[in-house]
């Protein structure tokens, strides 16, 4: 059993080109290449600057990152298995699967996030799904959930399709999620690896598209994309200061430069703050132990962003066990706590123990019925 406690509100670059130092002063994301585009940050999912980031337009192979979420988090990440051979006969970028190849599903995540290998998101379809149409299925029940209101998935790829679309807010929402997801952040990434797979196996390298992780530094990922029809995408993360933003481009002629000077105004207004609450009085009931309760707190604080010095509501919401059994070591845990933003989650950390507690064998104590039977016993 659990009692809850709600807090009170407490206060490759072809296009690149030098960026330099960026006059964050006269930064208008108005003037960047991209025909939509947004900055984010990604502790809140407040925007920060957005130019048509509610537009919907094709989003290429930015789409790879739901499907290398999906297949993520379908777990067995490193089971061998056989490609199915026509899911591979896919055209465009690769990650050079070959007929019959033994491959992992991580194989196929890194196939997916670093080349950008169509081949890798049709076997991820037909692995999960049976077929990419009931993967679009998966995929569009996945967005519905995460709160993506103007997207629509039909190809794992990212191949154009006339209903196949997202725009840059829901795109930078969706990694947002994404990069939740350990494994992910891991490999979206990564700027090269060595694989061994196929049939036999055999090692190869694994170059990922996104220059950005080179280009800028902090830059943590995310997924590049591009075809006639969409232009060049790029989805990109970076950290600065205990700060996380996210930025999207859709259709953008000089992408690299886009968010580069994106990220330098951004970082220059945000600020990463710890979620400090009065949590002196919180503690848990012990049973059996030298003291009735002990005092508690959370094993961790998570950081909120501050964006143009606008201070967020922070509060929390607190779950704690209605007791423990002593003995009580320092660092148990008791419960759990989830820290909010504006209402927005930030952060959940259990609850442990700020003390010890020894155990106690109190000693036999008759009841007065008793007293009184062994009284009467006595008189006879």
């Amino acid at each position: 059993m659990k009692h809850c406690i709600l807090s009170a509100a407490v206060a490759s670059s072809i296009f690149f080109a030098a960026v330099g130092s960026v006059d964050v002063s006269a930064f208008s994301v108005s003037d960047v290449s991209a025909k939509a585009a947004v900055i984010i940050d990604a502790c809140s999912g407040n925007v920060i600057a957005g130019k048509n980031e509610d537009m919907t337009l094709p989003m290429a192979s930015t789409t790879k990152i739901m499907s290398s979420l999906l297949l993520i988090e379908s777990g067995d990440l490193d089971s061998k298995f056989k490609v199915d051979n026509d899911a591979i006969m896919v055209e465009g970028s690769s990650m050079g699967l070959r007929k019959d190849d033994i491959v992992t599903k991580r194989d196929l995540c890194y196939g997916m996030l670093l080349p950008s290998g169509n081949d890798a998101a049709n076997e991820t379809a037909v692995l999960l799904a049976g077929s990419p149409e009931k993967f679009a299925v998966m995929m569009n029940e996945k967005a519905r959930d995460i709160g993506l209101k103007n997207t629509h998935f039909v190809t794992p790829s990212g191949l154009h399709d006339e209903d196949h679309y997202s725009t840059a807010y829901d795109m930078a929402m969706l990694t947002r999620e994404a990069l939740r997801n350990d494994t992910f952040r891991e490999i979206c990434g990564t700027k090269q690896i060595k694989l061994c797979f196929g049939d036999p196996p055999y090692e190869r390298w694994l170059t990922n598209t996104n220059n950005l992780l080179s280009l800028y530094d902090g830059c943590i990922g995310v997924k590049t994309g591009f075809t006639d029809e969409a232009g060049r995408c790029l989805v990109s993360a970076a950290q600065r200061n205990g700060v996380t933003l996210i930025c999207v481009t859709l259709n953008a002629s000089d992408d690299w430069n886009d968010h580069m000077k994106m990220y330098e105004y951004g970082f220059s207004v945000t600020k990463s703050r710890k979620a400090v609450c009065d949590l002196s009085g919180m503690y848990v009931n012990v049973a059996g132990g030298s003291a009735d309760k002990v005092h508690i707190e959370p094993a961790e604080i998570p950081e909120y962003t501050i964006i143009n010095g606008s201070e967020p509501t922070i509060s929390y919401k607190a779950e704690i066990e209605n007791f423990i059994y002593a003995p009580v070591e320092k660092g148990r845990k008791a419960g759990e706590i989830r820290f909010y933003a504006d209402e927005e989650l930030i952060g959940i950390s259990d609850l442990i123990s700020s003390e010890n507690c020894e155990a106690v064998i109190k000693e036999y104590e008759p009841s007065i019925f008793e007293i009184l039977v062994e009284r009467i016993k006595r008189s006879l």
